[in-house]
Protein backbone atom coordinates (compact mmCIF):
# COMPACT_ATOMS: atom_id res chain seq x y z
CA UNK A 1 0.00 0.00 0.00
CA UNK A 2 1.36 3.55 -0.65
CA UNK A 3 1.89 6.15 2.00
CA UNK A 4 -0.80 8.03 0.47
CA UNK A 5 -3.62 5.24 -0.09
CA UNK A 6 -2.28 4.50 4.11
CA UNK A 7 -2.94 7.82 4.56
CA UNK A 8 -6.63 8.10 3.62
CA UNK A 9 -7.28 4.56 4.70
CA UNK A 10 -6.41 6.43 8.18
CA UNK A 11 -8.41 9.66 7.76
CA UNK A 12 -11.29 7.59 6.72
CA UNK A 13 -10.99 5.19 9.83
CA UNK A 14 -10.36 8.86 11.83
CA UNK A 15 -14.23 10.15 10.74
CA UNK A 16 -15.41 6.52 11.24
CA UNK A 17 -13.95 6.33 15.29
CA UNK A 18 -15.19 9.81 15.45
CA UNK A 19 -18.94 9.26 14.06
CA UNK A 20 -18.98 6.64 16.49
CA UNK A 21 -17.79 8.18 19.22
CA UNK A 22 -20.38 10.79 18.71
CA UNK A 23 -23.84 9.40 17.13
CA UNK A 24 -24.45 6.38 18.94
CA UNK A 25 -26.85 6.35 22.25
CA UNK A 26 -27.22 10.46 21.40
CA UNK A 27 -30.30 10.81 22.84
CA UNK A 28 -29.50 8.59 26.04
CA UNK A 29 -28.33 11.66 28.43
CA UNK A 30 -30.90 14.00 30.08
CA UNK A 31 -31.66 16.93 28.91
CA UNK A 32 -30.14 19.00 32.13
CA UNK A 33 -27.53 21.72 31.10
CA UNK A 34 -27.97 24.97 29.09
CA UNK A 35 -28.56 22.99 25.89
CA UNK A 36 -32.27 23.35 26.99
CA UNK A 37 -32.28 27.06 26.52
CA UNK A 38 -31.32 26.54 22.55
CA UNK A 39 -33.30 23.70 21.92
CA UNK A 40 -36.21 24.59 23.72
CA UNK A 41 -36.82 27.89 21.62
CA UNK A 42 -35.15 26.63 18.53
CA UNK A 43 -38.83 24.44 18.22
CA UNK A 44 -40.20 27.65 16.93
CA UNK A 45 -37.75 29.80 16.51
CA UNK A 46 -39.50 31.30 19.97
CA UNK A 47 -37.07 33.74 22.04
CA UNK A 48 -38.93 32.83 25.09
CA UNK A 49 -38.09 30.76 27.48
CA UNK A 50 -39.93 31.37 30.43
CA UNK A 51 -36.99 32.87 32.45
CA UNK A 52 -38.37 35.42 34.95
CA UNK A 53 -34.59 36.95 35.77
CA UNK A 54 -33.94 37.25 31.97
CA UNK A 55 -37.07 38.10 30.13
CA UNK A 56 -37.15 39.47 26.17
CA UNK A 57 -38.11 42.00 23.61
CA UNK A 58 -41.48 39.28 22.97
CA UNK A 59 -42.58 39.37 26.64
CA UNK A 60 -41.63 43.49 26.64
CA UNK A 61 -43.58 44.55 23.52
CA UNK A 62 -46.14 41.45 23.58
CA UNK A 63 -49.73 43.39 23.02
CA UNK A 64 -51.69 41.30 25.54
CA UNK A 65 -49.49 42.63 27.88
CA UNK A 66 -49.21 45.99 26.82
CA UNK A 67 -52.77 46.29 26.11
CA UNK A 68 -51.72 47.69 22.92
CA UNK A 69 -53.23 46.62 19.21
CA UNK A 70 -49.79 46.70 17.48
CA UNK A 71 -48.22 43.39 16.90
CA UNK A 72 -44.36 42.65 18.41
CA UNK A 73 -42.10 44.37 16.46
CA UNK A 74 -40.20 43.08 12.93
CA UNK A 75 -36.62 43.20 13.49
CA UNK A 76 -37.45 40.97 16.96
CA UNK A 77 -37.16 38.12 14.25
CA UNK A 78 -33.59 38.72 12.91
CA UNK A 79 -31.86 37.37 16.28
CA UNK A 80 -32.26 36.61 19.76
CA UNK A 81 -31.51 38.57 23.23
CA UNK A 82 -28.83 36.83 23.93
CA UNK A 83 -27.25 34.97 21.15
CA UNK A 84 -26.87 35.20 17.71
CA UNK A 85 -29.63 33.29 15.61
CA UNK A 86 -27.51 30.40 13.53
CA UNK A 87 -27.29 27.49 16.18
CA UNK A 88 -31.66 28.10 17.15
CA UNK A 89 -31.92 28.19 13.25
CA UNK A 90 -30.43 24.71 12.28
CA UNK A 91 -31.13 22.70 15.55
CA UNK A 92 -34.98 24.40 14.26
CA UNK A 93 -34.74 22.90 11.21
CA UNK A 94 -33.58 19.74 12.06
CA UNK A 95 -36.10 19.29 14.72
CA UNK A 96 -38.46 19.64 11.56
CA UNK A 97 -36.98 16.71 10.14
CA UNK A 98 -36.26 14.52 12.98
CA UNK A 99 -38.97 15.71 15.14
CA UNK A 100 -38.97 17.51 18.81
CA UNK A 101 -36.57 15.36 20.21
CA UNK A 102 -32.79 15.51 21.55
CA UNK A 103 -32.07 13.42 18.62
CA UNK A 104 -33.47 16.14 16.97
CA UNK A 105 -31.28 19.28 18.55
CA UNK A 106 -28.40 17.27 19.33
CA UNK A 107 -27.51 16.05 15.97
CA UNK A 108 -26.25 18.79 14.29
CA UNK A 109 -23.82 18.93 17.48
CA UNK A 110 -22.43 16.06 16.26
CA UNK A 111 -22.28 16.20 12.93
CA UNK A 112 -19.90 19.57 13.03
CA UNK A 113 -18.05 17.34 15.36
CA UNK A 114 -17.57 15.34 12.82
CA UNK A 115 -16.30 18.00 10.35
CA UNK A 116 -14.12 19.66 13.03
CA UNK A 117 -11.91 16.69 13.24
CA UNK A 118 -11.75 16.49 9.45
CA UNK A 119 -11.00 20.05 9.39
CA UNK A 120 -8.21 19.45 12.08
CA UNK A 121 -7.05 17.16 9.66
CA UNK A 122 -6.57 20.19 6.57
CA UNK A 123 -5.14 22.20 9.23
CA UNK A 124 -2.36 19.89 10.62
CA UNK A 125 -1.71 19.21 6.91
CA UNK A 126 -1.29 22.98 6.16
CA UNK A 127 1.05 24.03 8.75
CA UNK A 128 3.33 20.82 9.30
CA UNK A 129 2.48 17.39 7.61
CA UNK A 130 -0.25 15.01 6.36
CA UNK A 131 1.23 12.87 9.45
CA UNK A 132 0.68 15.89 11.75
CA UNK A 133 -2.58 16.39 10.43
CA UNK A 134 -3.91 12.57 11.10
CA UNK A 135 -2.16 12.55 14.87
CA UNK A 136 -3.78 15.64 15.24
CA UNK A 137 -7.18 14.47 14.21
CA UNK A 138 -7.34 11.41 15.72
CA UNK A 139 -6.83 12.71 19.02
CA UNK A 140 -9.40 15.24 18.38
CA UNK A 141 -11.77 12.47 17.22
CA UNK A 142 -11.47 10.00 20.41
CA UNK A 143 -10.68 12.77 23.21
CA UNK A 144 -13.54 13.00 25.62
CA UNK A 145 -13.76 16.57 25.65
CA UNK A 146 -14.14 17.25 22.21
CA UNK A 147 -16.80 14.19 22.13
CA UNK A 148 -18.64 15.11 24.88
CA UNK A 149 -19.21 18.42 23.70
CA UNK A 150 -20.17 17.19 20.17
CA UNK A 151 -22.84 15.27 21.95
CA UNK A 152 -24.98 17.80 23.41
CA UNK A 153 -26.78 20.99 22.01
CA UNK A 154 -24.61 23.54 23.26
CA UNK A 155 -23.39 26.21 20.85
CA UNK A 156 -19.61 25.03 21.09
CA UNK A 157 -19.83 22.45 18.95
CA UNK A 158 -20.64 24.56 16.03
CA UNK A 159 -18.62 27.43 17.35
CA UNK A 160 -15.34 25.12 17.39
CA UNK A 161 -16.32 24.07 13.58
CA UNK A 162 -16.57 27.59 12.00
CA UNK A 163 -13.13 28.31 13.84
CA UNK A 164 -11.45 25.47 12.34
CA UNK A 165 -13.06 26.38 8.99
CA UNK A 166 -12.26 30.25 8.99
CA UNK A 167 -8.83 29.20 10.15
CA UNK A 168 -8.18 26.61 7.26
CA UNK A 169 -9.46 28.60 4.63
CA UNK A 170 -7.21 32.11 6.25
CA UNK A 171 -3.62 29.85 5.91
CA UNK A 172 -4.73 29.17 2.35
CA UNK A 173 -4.90 33.16 2.02
CA UNK A 174 -1.28 33.32 2.05
CA UNK A 175 -0.76 30.69 -1.21
CA UNK A 176 -4.17 32.22 -2.76
CA UNK A 177 -5.76 35.50 -1.64
CA UNK A 178 -9.06 34.22 -3.89
CA UNK A 179 -9.53 32.92 0.04
CA UNK A 180 -10.31 35.72 1.65
CA UNK A 181 -13.50 35.71 0.45
CA UNK A 182 -14.22 32.54 1.45
CA UNK A 183 -12.84 33.24 5.23
CA UNK A 184 -14.75 36.46 5.45
CA UNK A 185 -18.00 34.42 5.03
CA UNK A 186 -16.83 31.53 7.21
CA UNK A 187 -16.13 34.34 9.41
CA UNK A 188 -19.39 35.82 9.20
CA UNK A 189 -21.28 32.51 9.99
CA UNK A 190 -19.19 32.12 12.90
CA UNK A 191 -19.95 35.67 14.04
CA UNK A 192 -23.82 34.98 13.79
CA UNK A 193 -23.09 31.44 15.65
CA UNK A 194 -21.71 32.89 18.83
CA UNK A 195 -20.11 35.70 19.71
CA UNK A 196 -16.98 34.13 20.73
CA UNK A 197 -16.05 33.36 17.35
CA UNK A 198 -15.02 37.57 17.25
CA UNK A 199 -11.73 35.87 18.86
CA UNK A 200 -10.13 35.30 15.18
CA UNK A 201 -10.65 39.00 13.91
CA UNK A 202 -7.51 39.29 16.60
CA UNK A 203 -5.68 36.34 15.25
CA UNK A 204 -5.93 36.88 12.01
CA UNK A 205 -4.80 40.38 11.49
CA UNK A 206 -2.08 39.91 14.21
CA UNK A 207 -0.70 37.40 12.21
CA UNK A 208 -1.08 39.68 9.12
CA UNK A 209 0.35 42.33 11.23
CA UNK A 210 3.90 40.13 11.94
CA UNK A 211 3.92 38.68 8.51
CA UNK A 212 1.77 39.77 5.61
CA UNK A 213 1.05 43.39 6.06
CA UNK A 214 0.49 43.43 2.18
CA UNK A 215 -2.55 41.82 2.80
CA UNK A 216 -3.86 45.11 3.62
CA UNK A 217 -3.40 46.40 0.46
CA UNK A 218 -5.28 43.49 -1.17
CA UNK A 219 -8.89 44.17 -2.17
CA UNK A 220 -10.33 40.82 -1.82
CA UNK A 221 -9.32 41.09 1.48
CA UNK A 222 -11.28 43.74 2.42
CA UNK A 223 -14.14 42.15 0.09
CA UNK A 224 -14.01 39.26 2.53
CA UNK A 225 -14.47 41.14 5.60
CA UNK A 226 -17.67 42.79 3.27
CA UNK A 227 -18.88 39.30 3.28
CA UNK A 228 -18.20 38.91 6.79
CA UNK A 229 -20.52 42.39 7.43
CA UNK A 230 -22.89 41.16 5.41
CA UNK A 231 -23.93 38.00 6.85
CA UNK A 232 -23.63 39.37 10.36
CA UNK A 233 -25.96 41.94 9.64
CA UNK A 234 -28.89 40.90 11.06
CA UNK A 235 -27.87 41.11 14.37
CA UNK A 236 -26.02 44.59 13.66
CA UNK A 237 -30.25 45.55 12.58
CA UNK A 238 -31.50 43.80 15.59
CA UNK A 239 -28.99 45.65 18.40
CA UNK A 240 -30.08 49.19 16.64
CA UNK A 241 -33.70 48.70 16.82
CA UNK A 242 -33.13 47.16 20.38
CA UNK A 243 -31.20 49.94 21.00
CA UNK A 244 -33.84 52.72 20.14
CA UNK A 245 -36.53 50.88 21.16
CA UNK A 246 -35.77 50.59 25.24
CA UNK A 247 -32.01 52.38 25.07
CA UNK A 248 -29.80 49.45 25.37
CA UNK A 249 -27.84 46.44 23.45
CA UNK A 250 -28.31 42.83 23.82
CA UNK A 251 -28.04 40.70 26.71
CA UNK A 252 -24.05 40.07 25.34
CA UNK A 253 -23.55 43.35 23.81
CA UNK A 254 -25.24 45.30 27.19
CA UNK A 255 -22.92 43.58 28.91
CA UNK A 256 -19.53 44.03 27.00
CA UNK A 257 -20.45 47.96 26.84
CA UNK A 258 -20.92 48.10 30.29
CA UNK A 259 -24.57 48.79 30.40
CA UNK A 260 -27.00 47.74 32.98
CA UNK A 261 -31.00 47.13 31.99
CA UNK A 262 -33.17 46.65 34.80
CA UNK A 263 -34.62 44.37 32.82
CA UNK A 264 -31.56 42.22 33.15
CA UNK A 265 -30.31 43.33 36.70
CA UNK A 266 -29.40 39.14 36.95
CA UNK A 267 -26.95 38.48 34.30
CA UNK A 268 -26.90 34.79 34.59
CA UNK A 269 -23.57 32.84 33.36
CA UNK A 270 -21.40 36.33 33.68
CA UNK A 271 -21.09 35.75 37.91
CA UNK A 272 -17.27 34.65 37.19
CA UNK A 273 -15.24 36.02 39.85
CA UNK A 274 -11.93 38.03 39.53
CA UNK A 275 -9.01 37.26 37.24
CA UNK A 276 -7.60 34.99 39.52
CA UNK A 277 -11.01 32.83 40.43
CA UNK A 278 -10.24 32.07 36.33
CA UNK A 279 -6.91 31.49 36.78
CA UNK A 280 -6.94 28.91 39.63
CA UNK A 281 -9.85 27.42 37.80
CA UNK A 282 -8.82 27.09 34.47
CA UNK A 283 -6.88 23.94 35.14
CA UNK A 284 -9.39 22.02 37.18
CA UNK A 285 -11.76 22.34 34.59
CA UNK A 286 -9.52 21.27 31.98
CA UNK A 287 -8.72 18.26 33.94
CA UNK A 288 -13.09 18.00 35.04
CA UNK A 289 -13.36 17.32 30.85
CA UNK A 290 -10.16 16.08 29.66
CA UNK A 291 -8.41 12.14 30.55
CA UNK A 292 -5.34 12.39 32.30
CA UNK A 293 -3.73 11.09 29.08
CA UNK A 294 -4.82 13.50 26.71
CA UNK A 295 -3.35 15.86 29.52
CA UNK A 296 -0.26 14.77 29.48
CA UNK A 297 0.46 14.34 25.84
CA UNK A 298 -0.50 18.27 25.27
CA UNK A 299 2.04 18.71 28.45
CA UNK A 300 4.19 16.92 26.52
CA UNK A 301 4.16 18.89 23.72
CA UNK A 302 4.51 22.23 25.51
CA UNK A 303 7.83 20.83 26.45
CA UNK A 304 8.81 19.72 23.18
CA UNK A 305 7.80 22.88 21.75
CA UNK A 306 9.14 25.80 24.54
CA UNK A 307 12.84 23.52 23.60
CA UNK A 308 12.76 23.38 20.31
CA UNK A 309 12.56 27.46 20.29
CA UNK A 310 14.86 27.49 22.81
CA UNK A 311 17.16 25.44 20.83
CA UNK A 312 16.83 26.91 17.55
CA UNK A 313 15.29 30.43 18.15
CA UNK A 314 14.05 32.41 15.21
CA UNK A 315 14.72 29.43 12.72
CA UNK A 316 11.96 27.67 13.86
CA UNK A 317 9.57 30.14 15.12
CA UNK A 318 7.70 30.95 12.10
CA UNK A 319 6.43 27.20 11.95
CA UNK A 320 4.51 27.69 15.20
CA UNK A 321 3.36 31.67 14.53
CA UNK A 322 -0.02 30.33 13.91
CA UNK A 323 -0.81 27.40 16.45
CA UNK A 324 0.86 29.50 19.42
CA UNK A 325 -1.28 32.74 18.19
CA UNK A 326 -4.44 30.55 18.62
CA UNK A 327 -3.68 28.84 21.85
CA UNK A 328 -2.65 32.61 23.14
CA UNK A 329 -5.87 34.15 22.01
CA UNK A 330 -7.92 31.44 23.42
CA UNK A 331 -6.70 31.58 26.56
CA UNK A 332 -7.13 34.75 26.82
CA UNK A 333 -10.28 34.59 25.91
CA UNK A 334 -11.35 32.18 28.80
CA UNK A 335 -9.72 34.49 30.78
CA UNK A 336 -12.17 37.05 30.09
CA UNK A 337 -15.42 34.78 29.44
CA UNK A 338 -14.70 32.36 32.18
CA UNK A 339 -13.42 28.50 31.93
CA UNK A 340 -16.81 26.92 32.30
CA UNK A 341 -16.39 22.99 30.73
CA UNK A 342 -17.78 24.51 27.44
CA UNK A 343 -15.46 27.41 26.76
CA UNK A 344 -12.29 25.42 27.45
CA UNK A 345 -13.31 22.56 24.80
CA UNK A 346 -12.44 25.20 22.27
CA UNK A 347 -8.74 24.55 23.13
CA UNK A 348 -9.15 20.94 22.51
CA UNK A 349 -8.23 21.05 18.80
CA UNK A 350 -5.40 23.49 19.07
CA UNK A 351 -4.23 20.96 22.24
CA UNK A 352 -4.72 18.16 19.48
CA UNK A 353 -1.92 19.70 17.04
CA UNK A 354 0.22 20.58 20.21
CA UNK A 355 0.50 16.82 21.08
CA UNK A 356 0.72 15.32 17.94
CA UNK A 357 4.02 17.91 17.06
CA UNK A 358 6.28 15.64 19.18
CA UNK A 359 4.49 12.24 18.31
CA UNK A 360 5.52 12.81 14.76
CA UNK A 361 9.22 14.11 15.44
CA UNK A 362 9.35 10.56 16.91
CA UNK A 363 11.37 7.90 15.01
CA UNK A 364 9.07 6.15 13.03
CA UNK A 365 9.70 2.36 14.64
CA UNK A 366 6.84 -0.08 14.87
CA UNK A 367 7.58 -0.23 19.16
CA UNK A 368 6.65 3.17 19.20
CA UNK A 369 3.76 3.04 16.74
CA UNK A 370 2.31 0.36 18.93
CA UNK A 371 2.64 2.02 22.24
CA UNK A 372 0.81 4.76 20.76
CA UNK A 373 -1.86 2.57 19.33
CA UNK A 374 -2.49 1.40 22.71
CA UNK A 375 -2.76 4.81 23.69
CA UNK A 376 -5.32 5.70 21.34
CA UNK A 377 -7.45 2.80 22.29
CA UNK A 378 -6.86 3.68 26.11
CA UNK A 379 -8.70 7.18 25.30
CA UNK A 380 -11.36 5.55 22.93
CA UNK A 381 -11.83 3.28 26.25
CA UNK A 382 -11.83 6.17 28.79
CA UNK A 383 -14.20 8.34 26.36
CA UNK A 384 -17.01 5.13 25.84
CA UNK A 385 -17.07 5.03 29.87
CA UNK A 386 -17.18 8.71 30.15
CA UNK A 387 -19.67 9.35 27.47
CA UNK A 388 -21.54 6.64 26.01
CA UNK A 389 -22.15 3.88 28.54
CA UNK A 390 -25.17 4.25 31.26
CA UNK A 391 -23.12 4.99 34.17
CA UNK A 392 -19.43 5.57 34.16
CA UNK A 393 -17.25 2.76 35.94
CA UNK A 394 -14.16 3.18 38.35
CA UNK A 395 -12.60 6.16 40.02
CA UNK A 396 -13.20 10.06 38.87
CA UNK A 397 -10.77 11.69 36.57
CA UNK A 398 -8.57 8.39 36.24
CA UNK A 399 -11.37 6.45 34.91
CA UNK A 400 -13.93 8.73 33.53
CA UNK A 401 -13.95 12.44 32.83
CA UNK A 402 -16.27 13.72 35.25
CA UNK A 403 -17.46 17.32 34.90
CA UNK A 404 -18.24 15.44 30.91
CA UNK A 405 -20.38 12.87 32.28
CA UNK A 406 -22.29 15.67 34.34
CA UNK A 407 -23.26 17.59 31.43
CA UNK A 408 -25.62 15.00 30.00
CA UNK A 409 -26.04 12.34 33.07
CA UNK A 410 -28.85 9.62 32.90
CA UNK A 411 -30.39 11.02 35.97
CA UNK A 412 -33.51 9.68 35.01
CA UNK A 413 -35.53 12.76 33.37
CA UNK A 414 -35.95 11.19 29.67
CA UNK A 415 -38.11 8.26 31.93
CA UNK A 416 -40.56 11.26 32.36
CA UNK A 417 -40.60 12.72 29.12
CA UNK A 418 -41.07 9.31 27.21
CA UNK A 419 -43.54 9.16 29.62
CA UNK A 420 -45.61 12.13 28.93
CA UNK A 421 -45.30 11.54 25.05
CA UNK A 422 -46.63 8.46 25.34
CA UNK A 423 -49.69 9.75 27.08
CA UNK A 424 -50.09 12.88 25.19
CA UNK A 425 -49.70 10.77 21.69
CA UNK A 426 -52.39 10.99 19.31
CA UNK A 427 -54.43 13.56 21.79
CA UNK A 428 -55.08 17.22 22.16
CA UNK A 429 -56.06 19.06 25.35
CA UNK A 430 -60.29 19.55 25.96
CA UNK A 431 -58.86 22.67 27.84
CA UNK A 432 -55.87 25.05 28.03
CA UNK A 433 -54.77 27.52 30.67
CA UNK A 434 -55.25 31.94 29.44
CA UNK A 435 -51.75 32.52 28.81
CA UNK A 436 -50.00 35.80 29.52
CA UNK A 437 -48.99 36.49 26.10
CA UNK A 438 -50.31 36.95 23.02
CA UNK A 439 -47.42 35.40 20.89
CA UNK A 440 -48.36 32.09 23.40
CA UNK A 441 -52.29 32.46 22.67
CA UNK A 442 -51.22 32.08 19.00
CA UNK A 443 -48.93 29.07 19.29
CA UNK A 444 -51.52 27.26 21.54
CA UNK A 445 -54.14 28.12 18.72
CA UNK A 446 -51.98 26.48 16.28
CA UNK A 447 -51.12 23.79 17.96
CA UNK A 448 -54.96 22.67 18.57
CA UNK A 449 -55.93 24.03 14.83
CA UNK A 450 -53.36 20.89 13.71
CA UNK A 451 -54.14 18.17 16.26
CA UNK A 452 -57.83 18.46 14.94
CA UNK A 453 -56.27 18.58 11.41
CA UNK A 454 -54.64 15.16 12.05
CA UNK A 455 -57.22 13.72 13.76
CA UNK A 456 -55.86 13.50 17.54
CA UNK A 457 -58.88 12.79 19.92
CA UNK A 458 -59.67 15.05 22.74
CA UNK A 459 -58.62 14.66 26.81
CA UNK A 460 -59.73 16.22 29.53
CA UNK A 461 -56.42 15.85 31.55
CA UNK A 462 -54.41 17.99 33.89
CA UNK A 463 -50.78 17.78 34.75
CA UNK A 464 -49.57 18.79 37.77
CA UNK A 465 -45.74 18.24 38.82
CA UNK A 466 -43.76 18.97 42.11
CA UNK A 467 -41.90 23.16 41.59
CA UNK A 468 -38.48 21.40 42.86
CA UNK A 469 -37.74 19.91 39.95
CA UNK A 470 -34.25 20.82 38.05
CA UNK A 471 -35.12 23.96 35.84
CA UNK A 472 -33.46 22.81 32.74
CA UNK A 473 -35.06 19.36 33.39
CA UNK A 474 -38.76 21.12 33.58
CA UNK A 475 -38.05 23.15 30.65
CA UNK A 476 -37.69 20.62 28.48
CA UNK A 477 -39.77 17.61 29.89
CA UNK A 478 -42.32 19.51 31.72
CA UNK A 479 -43.16 23.68 30.77
CA UNK A 480 -42.70 22.53 26.63
CA UNK A 481 -46.29 20.23 26.66
CA UNK A 482 -47.72 23.87 27.59
CA UNK A 483 -46.25 26.03 25.67
CA UNK A 484 -45.87 24.25 22.21
CA UNK A 485 -49.05 22.17 22.44
CA UNK A 486 -51.56 24.13 24.86
CA UNK A 487 -51.71 21.27 27.46
CA UNK A 488 -52.28 22.14 30.97
CA UNK A 489 -48.69 21.34 32.58
CA UNK A 490 -48.31 23.53 35.70
CA UNK A 491 -46.63 23.41 38.64
CA UNK A 492 -48.35 22.25 42.20
CA UNK A 493 -48.14 26.05 43.32
CA UNK A 494 -49.79 27.12 40.06
CA UNK A 495 -52.50 24.80 40.43
CA UNK A 496 -53.32 25.47 44.17
CA UNK A 497 -53.44 29.11 42.88
CA UNK A 498 -56.14 27.91 40.15
CA UNK A 499 -58.44 26.29 42.52
CA UNK A 500 -58.19 29.09 45.01
CA UNK A 501 -58.65 31.69 41.56
CA UNK A 502 -62.03 30.42 40.61
CA UNK A 503 -63.00 28.75 44.42
CA UNK A 504 -63.68 25.51 42.75
CA UNK A 505 -64.78 23.86 46.56
CA UNK A 506 -63.57 20.60 44.93
CA UNK A 507 -61.45 19.38 42.06
CA UNK A 508 -64.34 17.55 40.48
CA UNK A 509 -65.59 21.32 39.54
CA UNK A 510 -63.01 21.94 37.37
CA UNK A 511 -63.27 21.49 33.77
CA UNK A 512 -60.17 18.58 34.14
CA UNK A 513 -61.73 15.26 34.36
CA UNK A 514 -58.01 13.35 35.01
CA UNK A 515 -55.34 15.22 37.57
CA UNK A 516 -51.94 13.71 37.42
CA UNK A 517 -49.60 14.87 39.43
CA UNK A 518 -45.43 13.87 39.26
CA UNK A 519 -43.80 13.37 42.49
CA UNK A 520 -39.44 13.70 42.63
CA UNK A 521 -37.26 11.16 43.75
CA UNK A 522 -34.73 12.05 46.21
CA UNK A 523 -32.56 10.87 43.65
CA UNK A 524 -32.95 13.54 40.98
CA UNK A 525 -31.11 16.98 41.54
CA UNK A 526 -33.33 20.06 42.78
CA UNK A 527 -33.19 23.15 43.06
CA UNK A 528 -32.05 24.87 46.73
CA UNK A 529 -35.13 23.77 48.79
CA UNK A 530 -37.27 26.97 49.80
CA UNK A 531 -41.05 27.33 51.22
CA UNK A 532 -42.20 27.37 47.91
CA UNK A 533 -40.52 24.49 46.49
CA UNK A 534 -41.49 22.17 49.08
CA UNK A 535 -45.30 22.48 48.13
CA UNK A 536 -44.80 19.31 45.80
CA UNK A 537 -43.67 17.34 48.70
CA UNK A 538 -46.70 18.35 51.15
CA UNK A 539 -48.97 17.95 47.87
CA UNK A 540 -47.79 14.86 47.67
CA UNK A 541 -48.16 13.65 51.83
CA UNK A 542 -51.70 14.89 51.18
CA UNK A 543 -52.47 12.28 48.51
CA UNK A 544 -50.94 9.38 50.45
CA UNK A 545 -53.12 10.82 53.18
CA UNK A 546 -56.19 11.07 51.57
CA UNK A 547 -55.74 6.91 50.46
CA UNK A 548 -54.01 7.72 46.91
CA UNK A 549 -51.32 5.90 45.75
CA UNK A 550 -48.87 6.15 43.06
CA UNK A 551 -50.06 4.50 39.74
CA UNK A 552 -46.85 4.58 37.93
CA UNK A 553 -43.23 4.60 39.08
CA UNK A 554 -40.29 5.59 36.78
CA UNK A 555 -37.18 4.24 37.20
CA UNK A 556 -33.93 5.29 35.64
CA UNK A 557 -31.43 3.22 33.99
CA UNK A 558 -29.81 1.97 37.36
CA UNK A 559 -32.99 0.82 38.58
CA UNK A 560 -33.36 3.76 41.08
CA UNK A 561 -37.23 5.16 41.60
CA UNK A 562 -37.03 8.40 40.09
CA UNK A 563 -40.53 9.74 39.56
CA UNK A 564 -44.32 8.75 41.49
CA UNK A 565 -47.41 9.31 39.05
CA UNK A 566 -50.41 9.87 41.07
CA UNK A 567 -53.76 9.83 38.82
CA UNK A 568 -56.82 11.07 40.85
Amino acid sequence: MNKNRAGFTALICILLAASFLRLVFISRGDTINDEVLYAFRAIDMLDFDEAAEQTTPLEWFDPLKTGGESDIPWWTALSFHDHPPLVFLIQHFFMRIFGESRLGFRLPSALFGIASVWLLYLIGKELYSKDAGLIAAGLLAITVNHVYISRIGLQESYVIFFILLASYLFLRTQKNDTYYLWTGAALGLGFITKYNTFILAPIFLTYLVLFNRKAFRNKKFWLGALFALVIFTPVIVYNIELYRAVGHFDFQFSFIFGQHPKVWSVTPGKEIGSINDRLSAFLPNLAAVSSPLFLTLVLTGFIWLLITLVKYKKNVFRQYDFLLLAIFFHIGLLLQIGTAYRFVSMLTPWFAILAALPVVAMPRKKIFLAIFGIVLLSEIAYTINSQIAFYPAGPKLLAFAKGARLENYNWGFNKLDRFLTNEFAGRHPAAAFEQKYTFIERIHENALRQAIKKGFRERSAIFIYDGNIDTAAQLWVLDRWQIYHAWPVIKTESYLDYLQENKFPDIKDTVFKEHYFIALSDTLPKKVPSKQTQIGSLFEKELVKRGIAPTTILKNDRGDEVFRIYIF
